[in-house]
């Protein structure tokens, strides 16, 4: 599990603090753990990017970001192993963000989504936006972005953003069950899975059909052989 720890700030992700999360996923034992959870505190899994650093925001500070920690959320996107938010409280702006990059989002009661970058004169940049559209399509998505209102936790569900809501205060303790049952399946055919449901949203139909071929070729075995 990977517990953003800025709570005086309500985990506002700052450049230290992606970094930090990069860090820690390159490590041996998280780099081979078999599920990954992703969790904050019970006021906010995180209440947005770290205004502060904006105004220091050039073009060309920008693009560095991109490359640097702000590369964070296409890296957990990509990661092999299924992940999980476990979302309490706020979850807005880059924190909405990082939660969508999860492949599976478990809210409790006291969570809070939205996306306020457009008020702020930006738009989410770090993958919400295209995230959200292809979760919703583009009609919710303007009104969720456009009015940057936040909305609750049952909403989110039935938007299909989270998988479940669970009891105020649970939200972890149901994303580690669901994340050891995930843990729990053959490793190379969640990660082959993966990539297949990621590349299928970007395809045609018949480059998804044979991409989904050629995996199954791939990870078909005799009985008994590895997974």
């Amino acid at each position: 599990m990977l517990r953003l720890n800025r709570s005086a700030k309500l985990n506002a992700l700052s450049t230290a603090l992606e970094q930090a999360l990069l860090e820690a996923l390159r490590t041996p034992a998280v780099a081979a753990a078999r599920a990954i959870v992703f969790a904050g505190s019970a006021r906010a899994f995180s209440a947005g990017a770290d205004t502060s650093e904006l105004p220091e925001m050039t073009p060309e500070r920008i693009a560095a970001y991109y490359r640097g920690s702000g590369s964070l959320y296409e890296v957990v996107s990509r990661l092999p192993q299924p992940t999980v938010a476990a979302v309490s409280g706020y979850c807005l702006g880059a924190g909405f963000e990082l939660a969508l990059a999860c492949d599976i989002r478990i809210a409790d009661e006291s969570a809070s989504f939205g996306l306020p970058e457009v008020g702020l004169g930006i738009l989410p940049s770090s993958g919400g936006l295209t995230r959200l559209v292809r979760a919703v399509g583009p009609a919710i998505a303007r009104e969720v972005i456009l009015f940057g209102e936040r909305f609750p936790a049952a909403e989110a569900r039935r938007l299909g953003l989270v998988r479940e809501v669970a009891p105020a205060g649970e939200a972890l303790s149901v994303a580690l069950e669901r994340a050891a049952f995930l843990a729990g399946q053959p490793a190379m055919a969640v990660a082959w899975t993966k990539a297949a449901i990621d590349a299928a949203a970007e395809s045609s139909a018949s480059a998804s059909l044979l991409i989904e071929q050629l995996a199954y070729a791939a990870l078909n075995r005799p009985a008994g052989g590895p997974q």
